[in-house]
């Protein structure tokens, strides 16, 4: 795990004469985590100083290493002073620093994971050390992924497998991060080229329905074949998926027309019993209609 270094003494700046890290993979959303931060902070005051770094020519840019959100929670607030520490890093060691620090979270996002594993891929490989990161899933020999996973907790192949999701358009891998796609198919789907992607696209938003590890198997050997277009993602997209199961949506605003007096908690049981009244009346016609015969 990389370590800041050459942190000096504690100083104070104003939150605005800090600029937080451009490529800064992990987003910092105002959730409730972020509320209980602000609220911590209002009460108590920034008890973690931030870690910044002097960038540029002149060493006129202040950047901030660590504490992103502490800075937000500054800003929200309306503090006119935030502590700092400073340590003399590189841009390659700040960008390594900026992901160590936040793979710590508790709630991180597929597309943060992706981003995050590649930017410090190229930091490292800008340090000199190796980065012969290959596309395939499969296992490879020591490298720096496997460098990576062990500092992380993952496999190698696993860190691949993140970056990779780099390689889809925004809209699917949104959709990873909603978990509406699985991390192994939207692997796949990675490799179709982004005209492919946004035809698929418009084919989920058509079937409401996402691609299976099968489905995205299947795009990518056609992408690769160079035969891919709209008609066959379609074909692939409403052919029935493996034990698929039929399941019946109903708008409750519907429901609640025919049965005002039926409370929402009750309607299933109110559906099925009406389905077997139903069936039961389908049966008393057809029968009087073989006696009328």
């Amino acid at each position: 795990m990389n370590k800041v270094n050459n942190i000096q003494g504690l100083m104070y700046l104003g939150p605005d004469d800090i600029k937080p890290f451009e490529d800064n993979p992990f987003e910092v959303r105002h959730d409730e985590e972020m509320e209980k931060l602000i609220e911590s902070i209002r009460e108590y005051g920034i008890l973690t100083p931030l870690v910044v770094s002097r960038q540029g020519r002149k060493g006129d840019v202040i950047q901030l290493v660590s504490g992103h959100r502490r800075l937000y929670a500054a800003k929200e607030i309306g503090l006119q002073v935030v502590p700092v520490s400073y340590a003399t890093m590189t841009p390659e060691e700040i960008a390594i620093a900026v992901v160590d620090s936040n793979l710590q979270r508790e709630h991180i996002l597929p597309s943060e994971k992706a981003k995050a594993y590649q930017l410090k891929m190229e930091a490292m490989k800008k340090q000199g050390k190796r980065t012969d990161l290959t596309s395939s899933q499969v296992e490879t020999k020591l490298r720096t992924d496997e460098e990576i996973g062990e500092q992380v907790g993952e496999s190698r192949a696993q860190i691949q497998r993140y970056i990779r999701l780099n390689s889809l358009i925004p809209e699917l891998l949104k959709m990873v991060d909603e978990e509406r796609i699985a991390l192994t198919p939207a692997v796949e789907l990675s490799y179709l080229t982004e005209e492919e992607q946004k035809d698929l696209l418009e084919t989920i938003g058509l079937e409401d329905a996402t691609p299976s590890l099968s489905q995205a198997c299947q795009m990518k050997r056609l992408s690769q074949a160079g035969i891919l277009d709209m008609d066959r993602i379609f074909e692939i997209m409403v052919k029935p998926k493996a034990n698929q199961k039929i399941s019946l949506k109903v708008p409750i605003e519907k429901l609640q027309k025919i049965a005002p007096k039926v409370k929402e908690k009750d309607f299933e049981d109110f559906v099925l019993k009406a389905c077997e009244h139903y069936y039961k009346y389908l049966q008393k016609q057809r029968n009087r209609d073989r006696d009328a015969r």
